[in-house]
C-alpha cells in the first residue's frame, strides 16, 4: 500500500505545499486502507461520516434523497480524487448525504481527529485546503451554469469531454439524474454518440 499512496499524497497535496518527511510518516500512519463492494453505502444519510477520503480505485456517488424517494445524483468521485461527505466530516454532524460506491472501490481514509490534527502539526496542510474547498465552490458554480444554461444534449457532451471511460462504470439512472435529465433523454443521447 505505501508506494500507491504515497504516489497518492503527492498528486493530491504536494502540488500544493512541499511535503516534509514527518508529515509524510504522519499521513501513511493515519490513513487506513478501506474496500468497499460494488453498491455498498459508504456513509448513510442520516448517520455519520467517519473518513476522508482518498479514491486509489473505483467510483463512487454523493447523492440526496428528495421527497420523491428518489436519488438527486451531485457528484461522483474516482480514482486520484478525494471523496467524502466533506460537510458531515468536518462538524461531526449526521450526514444529509449518501456516498455509495457505483463500481468496487479502493480508498484511504482519515478520522476527523487525526485530519484535524494533520492541520495543528503541519499548518502548511492550510494552502492544500484553501485551494481544495476553492475547487469545490468553483466547480459547483461551474455546475450551476450548467445546469441553468446548457440544453440536454449540451451539458451531455460536457460530461462526456470530461469523463469519457466513466459513462460506461456509472449506471444511466445515476448518471441522467447527475444531468438533470429523464433517463430517457439520457438514454437517447447516449444512442445517439454509439
Amino acid at each position: 500500500m505505501k508506494k500507491e499512496t504515497q504516489l497518492l499524497f503527492e498528486t493530491t497535496f504536494g502540488q500544493y505545499l512541499t511535503i516534509s518527511e514527518e508529515a509524510y510518516q504522519f499521513l501513511h500512519a493515519h490513513f487506513v486502507e478501506l474496500s468497499y463492494a460494488p453498491r455498498e453505502i459508504v456513509v448513510e444519510g442520516g448517520g455519520p461520516a467517519k473518513f476522508f477520503y482518498l479514491v486509489l480505485d473505483g467510483v463512487q456517488a454523493i447523492y440526496l434523497i428528495d421527497s420523491k424517494g428518489e436519488k438527486v445524483v451531485l457528484g461522483f468521485s474516482f480514482a486520484g480524487n478525494v471523496s467524502g461527505v466533506y460537510d458531515a466530516f468536518l462538524s461531526g454532524k449526521s450526514s444529509s448525504l449518501f456516498l455509495e460506491s457505483i463500481t468496487a472501490s479502493k480508498m484511504i481514509g482519515i478520522t476527523r481527529l487525526n485530519y484535524l490534527k494533520l492541520f495543528e502539526l503541519f499548518p502548511e496542510f492550510h494552502q492544500w485546503r484553501t485551494h481544495f474547498i476553492e475547487g469545490i465552490l468553483f466547480g459547483r458554480l461551474s455546475r450551476e451554469v450548467e445546469i441553468m444554461t446548457l440544453s440536454a444534449k449540451e451539458r451531455f457532451d460536457a460530461f462526456v469531454s470530461r469523463c469519457p471511460e466513466e459513462l460506461h462504470q456509472i449506471p444511466q439512472k445515476y448518471l441522467a439524474s447527475y444531468l438533470n435529465m429523464k433517463p430517457e433523454t439520457f438514454s437517447r443521447l447516449r444512442a445517439m454518440r454509439d
